[in-house]
């Protein structure tokens, strides 16, 4: 049997799998508090390392199931802000668990959509912006202390 041989791998295809492993660590953090993110952090590490088996009917239905319990949550969770939201919508628990299951909602859907074509320009600057922006909103909720002041004493302790 001959060994497949693979072509060069491009840098937008690099970038793609980096941003998936950037993922995966948050989604695998966030996972060690909230276990919704466990699934989208082991489906996340496993398009890092191998980016076709994104088009796999297994991974395609755990993505998709996931994908509608998430939309599910966040129609719910989009409903309780709108009737009870008194704040900015970070300073209130629903809110951000609802940014929470938008971001996992927007990555699945990417991945599931980078197994039949390869993506680039304007989408690879949306995979960036999104793989950056779990840390970046920790880095602002870290530096704006006023924002921790009115958090509940179980969400003070994850930074």
């Amino acid at each position: 049997m001959e060994k497949a041989v693979r072509g060069p791998v491009s840098a937008s295809s690099r970038l793609w799998r980096l941003s998936n492993f950037v993922m995966a660590v948050f989604f695998g953090l966030a996972g060690a508090v909230q276990v919704v993110y466990a699934v989208p952090a082991a489906l996340t590490l496993v398009v890092s390392l191998n980016p076709p088996i994104a088009d796999n009917f297994v991974w395609r239905s755990l993505s998709d199931l996931h994908l509608a319990a998430c939309v599910g949550g966040s129609a719910i969770l989009g409903y309780s802000l709108l009737a009870n939201a008194q704040k900015n919508i970070l300073h209130e628990e629903e809110g951000r668990e609802l940014f929470g299951l938008v971001i996992i909602t927007v990555w699945m859907s990417l991945c599931r959509s980078s197994a039949k074509k390869t993506l680039g320009g304007v989408h690879l600057a949306v995979v960036v912006f999104l793989s950056l922006s779990p840390f970046i909103m920790w880095l602002y909720i870290y530096v704006n202390s006023e924002m921790r002041a009115s958090w509940p004493s179980h969400c003070k302790t994850v930074i």
